[in-house]
């Protein structure tokens, strides 16, 4: 029931050659931020993927494919990057059984205890 998707941190235009079709001004770079979301929170983790596409001739570029300077650039542009910090977020469901169990939690100590009889 968990989910995992990506949302985009930066987009930039590099002006690489691109390897298949030689342009040099079609080259986008988008640096995504990995976020999980299930029923009890959501959560944003330190996992970043980066895609390449060439605009012009609309192919997904790899890393095999990267030459020395479309490397270079990528590796600059990972420095600048300032990504969300890491972070949970509890849903309301969560905040529902957290509190359900202090309350039973109490309930059972006062009881051992003596404090509380029925």
């Amino acid at each position: 029931m968990s989910s995992s998707r990506y949302f985009t941190l930066k987009e930039t235009r590099i002006s690489n050659n691109c390897p298949e079709c030689y342009s040099n001004d079609g080259i986008e770079l988008t640096f995504k931020q990995k976020l999980t979301e299930n029923s009890f929170y959501k959560a944003i983790t330190a996992d970043i993927i980066n895609e390449m596409q060439c605009i012009n001739c609309n192919t997904e570029i790899f890393p095999i494919q990267w030459t020395d300077d479309i490397e270079s650039v990528v590796e600059y542009q990972k420095r600048a990057l300032q990504p969300k910090p890491k972070s949970i977020k509890l849903k309301p469901l969560a905040w529902l059984i957290i509190i359900v169990d202090v309350l039973l939690l109490v309930g059972i100590i006062l009881f051992s205890t003596g404090v509380l009889s029925f």
